[in-house]
């Protein structure tokens, strides 16, 4: 289908953290950034000019959900002949209100859905956060985000861009970088470098199955990163009444370590010891 020229006049809002990709090779390479589209059902958010929606479908989704705020794209997008089809769905809505965990049913999705998105500045980080924290109905996604959004998502310990999104990922998905873009590739274009991250769920056995505690942990151990664990973890120690050199110690871990040199395994290693706590304390 051609581009429509409805879609591609209206210009980008700054406010929304719009910013519009035009090129048929990059939007092709986007949806298909996590694996094949043909046959699954996908959400998009942020779909502005449709271009990437365009890409989506023509790929061969067998359903596409779009989330978008923006009035003007979202009317438009409801006379694609695809609505009728019943292969595209338009949700006029701010993503970060959704209830992601019923949007699926919604959709009539009956299998685990893919995200693909070129994602507002904005609302990237949050949302990302929202889905490494779903459930089974969340599968592969390839999302565009600032390259340093995608870093810090995918970072390994030791590099400067770990932190608590890095950790969270990790105990989600198998995670890394697809491919960059620089500011021309859009319009507008951006001040910074883009970047789409590829997300893989892991396997039930693989994944780690408190994500509330292991965020806990790590958001108190990057709080103050340039402390030690021992000084680090007091606060959110003394609320499950563990002894945060004690807690550090019975993992095999330093207690004068600093958060950006614990692995993946060792952040899970506390995680559990302060659920168990946490469980403790709350049926004492």
């Amino acid at each position: 289908m051609a581009e429509r020229p409805e879609l591609t006049q209206a210009p980008a809002r700054k406010a929304l953290g719009q910013h519009f990709l035009f090129d048929p090779d990059i939007l092709r390479r986007t949806a298909l950034a996590a694996g094949p589209v043909d046959g699954r059902d996908v959400i998009e958010v942020g779909p502005g000019p449709g271009g990437l929606t365009r890409a989506i479908l023509d790929a061969g989704a067998k359903s596409l959900t779009c989330i978008e705020t923006d009035p003007r794209f979202a009317q438009v997008l409801l006379d694609w002949p695809e609505v009728n089809q019943g292969r595209l769905q338009i949700v006029q809505a701010d993503a970060r209100k959704i209830d992601w965990a019923d949007l699926p049913k919604v959709a009539g999705a009956t299998q685990p859905v893919m995200i693909v998105a070129n994602l507002p500045y904005n609302v990237g980080t949050p949302l990302l956060v929202d889905w490494l924290k779903a459930g089974p109905w969340r599968g592969e996604m390839a999302l565009m985000f600032q390259k340093e959004v995608a870093e810090r998502a995918c970072a390994q310990p030791g590099n400067r861009h770990y932190g608590r999104l890095a950790v969270l990922t990790a105990a989600t998905c198998d995670a890394a970088i697809s491919f960059t873009l620089p500011p021309g590739a859009f319009r507008p274009p951006p001040k910074v470098d883009s970047a789409v991250a590829i997300f893989r769920p892991l396997s039930p056995e693989q994944r780690f199955d408190n994500i509330a505690a292991i965020e806990k942990v790590a958001t108190a151990a990057f709080g103050q990163r340039r402390k030690m664990l021992r000084a680090a973890l007091k606060s959110i120690a003394k609320t499950v009444r563990l002894d945060p050199v004690h807690w550090l110690e019975s993992c095999d871990i330093d207690p004068t370590a600093r958060a950006e040199t614990l692995t993946q395994s060792e952040f899970r290693a506390l995680a559990r010891v302060f659920g168990e706590a946490q469980a403790c304390v709350s049926g004492s």
